[in-house]
């Protein structure tokens, strides 16, 4: 009985479809972090990593060896040193903490893609020029006013 009834539908009738539900703006953050962390290697990019490949295999070498015998405890002497209170207080003087603050910073800072920084700077060079020509219309005519009254 039930596929009678189905096979006796109305053909021309349409169904009824469900939209998927947009996108929100934390799940399109989302995927564009995904993209970003995991960008493809474009030339730049290949090129740039080839000129640092000596000094990144260079640094890991060192790394390596900072943790054998002799440096390891050259290293341990200079951390202890760094802890006590007169050097603390040097490095304050000196900076070090709002240095390594400013790093940290930095770091978490999102920065803005070519495309944008492009549209921004073209952005503000057509706000200054627009400002700067309003002041030196203003300070012309001022001048004139100015001139006319003084000299009168």
């Amino acid at each position: 009985m039930a596929d009678n009834k189905l096979s006796e539908q109305d053909p021309t009738k349409k169904k009824r479809r469900l939209r998927a539900p947009s996108e929100t703006v934390r799940e399109r953050a989302m995927k564009a972090q995904v993209a970003a962390a995991d960008p493809t290697p474009t030339k730049k990019r290949l090129l740039i990593r080839g000129f640092t490949l000596p000094i990144r295999l260079i640094w890991r070498g060192l790394k390596w060896v900072s943790h054998k015998p002799p440096l390891k405890q050259i290293g341990h002497g200079c951390r202890w040193f760094g802890t006590r209170r007169p050097i603390k207080f040097i490095g304050r003087i000196l900076g070090f903490n709002y240095v390594a603050g400013s790093v940290r910073e930095v770091k978490m800072v999102t920065w803005p893609s070519f495309k944008q920084s492009i549209r921004l700077t073209r952005a503000v060079i057509i706000f200054s020029v627009i400002f700067g020509s309003l002041i030196a219309g203003v300070d012309f005519g001022l001048g004139k006013v100015f001139k006319q009254i003084i000299l009168k």
